[in-house]
């Protein structure tokens, strides 16, 4: 969560927007927490309270919605960027990611079709959310020149 929190924070300061989280009011939090599961979940579905609760206020078409991670991208695009940029990765012996992982499974993932199974910690995107992340290791790895022995 505060990593969410954090990203919101930077992405609205960087373009000069006030932005809200109202739904991580430590109070609304508080009460959440303790209504029962099958409170929370009306209607057989994850945050059906809040759906009821919603319900005539917002058009179907948003109460329905499916749960959607922030932020993601459907775009082939997208895939195509972070499968290279981890591809070149892999191939450069010095990448400091490759000691933390094992390189020939990563690159079955990287090289291999658009069906990557089972969700990444229940990212939609299971292999571009996984690529990005091996990528983001790396390159935090780089900038703060770390050394694993």
């Amino acid at each position: 969560m505060s990593t969410l929190l954090d990203r919101k924070d930077r992405m609205s300061m960087s373009t000069g927007l006030e932005v809200r989280v109202p739904f991580c009011d430590h109070r609304l939090v508080q009460y959440v927490w303790n209504i029962p599961w099958d409170m929370k979940m009306h209607g057989n579905r994850e945050k059906g309270i809040l759906r009821q609760a919603l319900y005539g206020i917002l058009p179907d078409d948003v109460i329905q919605r499916k749960k959607s991670p922030y932020p993601k991208t459907h775009n082939p695009a997208y895939e195509n960027i972070v499968r290279q940029w981890l591809i070149d990765i892999l191939n450069d012996t010095t990448s400091p990611v490759n000691q933390l992982i094992n390189v020939e499974e990563v690159r079955k993932i990287a090289e291999g079709s658009s069906d990557y199974g089972r969700p990444w910690f229940g990212q939609l995107m299971a292999g571009p959310q996984l690529m990005a992340y091996l990528i983001q290791v790396n390159l935090w790895l780089k900038h703060y020149k770390i050394s694993i022995i």
